[in-house]
């Protein structure tokens, strides 16, 4: 007779997975936050303790970039989401060869060592040429850790019961929150550019130290025990069915099988994997890219008009797509096998049209439809909330669609295709703004 499950004690694994959620993204949304101190350190002879944060600045140095300041943002994507994609595939397929142990905590580890060395470096005086490759070189560090961080994370959700994939989508939505109140608020203090930016850099290596002490904590956790002790039974008992078949067949069969293994878990979840990466393609496909270039047309010359974009793009989508992902803690429809989940995930390529009417400036070929702010926050609060829920929803039932023994498989197979809707959202950006 199978033991009752434990409870989960004052939530403690939720909490854990929650923060380890929030420590797989806050690090790279602080990252991107402090792009104008990364642009600011390329320009040619200025000292970066002159600037502040300063829209009228900003502007000012987009009008004379130099090369690098021009291509850093391009380079920058290439290097984030061509290792992000590698990474998440390569965890897909060899999660089982490399221990979880040192693909959670060895990748917590060199994303701390990165933003410690990052922080240092503000302190640093470098040669545009040498911050720019020291620059990229750590965000293709950040980006494959954090993908192996990512995928490995869902994996062990995988093992647990599905709400426990909610705690890491929420976090991650927390994440982007975090990152965009701290914008708002450098916008409003007139902080100097390289004082956010050290300060962004020293609160990423502190969410991290809590995520490693966070994830060293779980095993201890009887809850988790227990979920763990159940995979580590049917592993066992597979191999030796396994060891058996091989006896009796040979041991040629052997590679087949295990081949198979990946395609047949695929075939069972590729429904919702597609969801997902159909989810993100969408989104980051028109955010940032369209939705950042809106401009307001009540401002009037008023301070609305310097924390518009701040406020009704970034802070706004990351508020409802964390309030989106965090729904489905409590409310979990339309079910796993409801054709509806994937056709409202379609239906949100209505998105791309409906932004790429508002006031996007500057536009080429397109009229203006939806020119009051009030329609793009709408459309926003829409587009964002979908987000953060339907894409929750197709992370969590994935590993639902298996046997338990193919749960963390198939938590890795959403995380590489989770990955794939990012690096494919980023391509097209460039063709959906090109059409405005």
């Amino acid at each position: 007779m199978a033991t009752q499950a434990p409870k989960d004690k004052y939530k403690a694994v939720w909490l854990i997975f929650f923060t380890l959620g929030l420590g797989t993204l806050l690090p790279w949304n602080f990252f991107m936050t402090a792009t104008m101190y990364f642009t600011n350190r390329l320009a040619d002879p200025q000292p970066i303790t002159d600037d502040k944060v300063s829209a009228n600045e900003t502007e000012a140095a987009g009008d004379s970039r130099n090369f690098l300041q021009a291509k850093f943002n391009n380079v920058m994507t290439l290097c984030a989401m061509v290792p992000l994609l590698v990474f998440t595939c390569l965890n897909s397929v060899l999660h089982q060869k490399v221990p979880q142990k040192l693909r959670m905590a060895g990748s917590l580890v060199v994303i701390l060592v990165v933003f410690l060395l990052t922080a240092i470096l503000v302190k640093v005086q470098m040669d545009p040429l040498p911050f720019f490759v020291v620059t990229m070189i750590k965000i293709v560090c950040i980006n494959s850790f954090g993908a192996v961080l990512q995928g490995s994370l869902f994996g062990i959700a995988g093992l647990l019961p599905a709400s426990y994939t909610t705690p890491i989508m929420s976090g991650q939505g927390m994440a982007g929150t975090f990152a965009a109140l701290s914008m708002i608020c450098a916008i409003a203090s007139g902080s100097e550019i390289q004082d956010s930016a050290f300060g962004y850099f020293i609160t990423a290596c502190v969410v991290i130290l809590i995520a490693i002490v966070s994830y060293i904590a779980l095993p201890k956790l009887e809850f988790f025990q227990y979920y763990q002790k159940s995979q580590n039974n049917v592993m066992e008992n597979m191999e030796s069915q396994m060891e058996q078949l091989n006896k009796e067949d040979g041991a040629e069969n052997k590679p087949v099988q295990q081949s198979t293994s990946i395609l047949g878990i695929f075939k069972k979840i590729w429904v919702m994997a597609f969801s997902v990466c159909f989810a993100f393609t969408i989104t980051i496909g028109t955010f940032p890219a369209i939705t950042a270039d809106v401009k307001s047309t009540i401002a009037n010359g008023s301070s609305w008009d310097l924390y518009f974009i701040p406020v009704s793009c970034f802070l706004l989508f990351n508020l409802m797509d964390w309030a989106g992902r965090s729904l489905t803690a409590v409310c979990m429809w339309p079910g796993q096998d409801s054709k509806l989940l994937p056709a409202l995930m379609v239906a949100r390529v209505v998105f791309v049209p409906l932004f790429m009417l508002c006031n996007v400036q500057p536009r080429s070929y397109l009229p203006v439809f939806f020119e009051h702010d009030a329609f793009f926050i709408v459309i926003m609060i829409l587009f964002a909330f979908s987000n953060g829920y339907l894409a929750s929803l197709c992370m969590c039932f994935g590993p639902r669609k298996v046997l338990p023994q193919e749960a963390e498989t198939a938590g890795a197979i959403m995380a590489f295709f989770l990955s794939l809707g990012l690096a494919l959202g980023a391509a097209l950006s460039f063709l959906f703004r090109g059409l405005v």
